[in-house]
């Protein structure tokens, strides 16, 4: 797919990520998180609502995608403060190929922009890139800027950011039955051993745990073909918000809801109780 060319994006967005003096009053409100409650240690978001935002301020929907990426920094930076493990967002679906091609160029575009420009301040404060989906979809200009930084940040432990891209639930695990199959064909797996556990390690997430809360903004209440498989147990926060206006304070807002709802998954509250185990820090048996 040959990119359009589109207006510079430099003077609508903001340059300086992991500024060191984010205000007192926001480390405080990270410091009650910290020791209020368990953490998530991985947060999925569907961001959604850009379109719908422009059109209500009389923009175009690149503009809404344009706005989008401040809201990313603002995650990012503060699930990296928080101590948040792993951060996936669904950034392009594998139903959003049916979009027009100027969006959908517009959107390749932004992508190599900033991951291009963003890539060393991610790997000089830790953070390693991994991107999950069809990738062999994406232009070849796209696949060469993930590439070159998932390379260069490969050994960071601080924060996981998963881009979806080109992704669906339904293909992630399509793609792992199709590699079990392979496998077993080979003599590899006994198909008597195939499980819950044997199917997750071949998914594209096999080397990170569930995402405990998964978010979606913009009101709509549904999970759009997203971690199908992973989602199983996941908290699910829905806000009316719009992702271009989504940012640490309503973060924090889905967080504090995470940590008041009891996670049983399957047991009873008499049961978690009576075991004194916090019910966030329950798995699925």
């Amino acid at each position: 797919m040959a990119l359009i060319k589109l207006s510079d994006f430099s003077s609508t967005l903001n340059p300086h990520w992991f500024s060191p003096d984010n205000d007192i009053a926001d480390k405080r409100v990270q410091a009650e998180l910290q020791s209020s409650c368990e953490l998530p240690r991985h947060i999925a978001i569907i961001m959604d609502g850009n379109g719908r935002w422009a059109r209500l301020k009389g923009k175009t929907r690149i503009d809404g995608h344009v706005a989008g990426v401040e809201s990313v920094r603002d995650v990012v930076e503060s699930c990296s403060q928080l101590g948040i493990k792993y951060l996936t967002l669904f950034t392009f679906s594998t139903e959003n190929w049916k979009r027009p091609e100027k969006e959908i160029s517009a959107l390749m575009q932004l992508l190599v922009k900033v991951i291009g420009r963003e890539s060393r301040k991610l790997h000089d404060n830790n953070i390693r890139l991994n991107v999950i989906g069809e990738m062999n979809q994406l232009p070849q200009k796209v696949r060469y800027v993930l590439t070159e930084t998932m390379e260069l940040t490969k050994n960071n432990n601080k924060l996981v950011l998963n881009i979806a891209l080109s992704y669906s639930g339904q293909w992630d695990i399509m793609q792992a039955c199709k590699a079990i199959a392979v496998d077993v064909k080979k003599g590899f797996i006994n198909p008597e051993s195939i499980d819950d556990q044997l199917i997750a390690s071949y998914l594209s997430t096999a080397s990170m745990p569930d995402p405990e809360l998964l978010i979606r903004t913009s009101g709509e209440f549904r999970i759009s073909n997203f971690m199908l498989w992973q989602s199983a147990y996941s908290e699910i926060y829905f806000t009316n918000t719009y992702w271009p206006d989504f940012r640490r304070s309503q973060l924090y807002d889905a967080i504090r809801e995470f940590q008041s709802r009891e996670r049983r998954f399957g047991q009873t509250s008499e049961q978690i109780q009576t075991k004194h185990i916090p019910a966030n820090k329950l798995k699925p048996d």
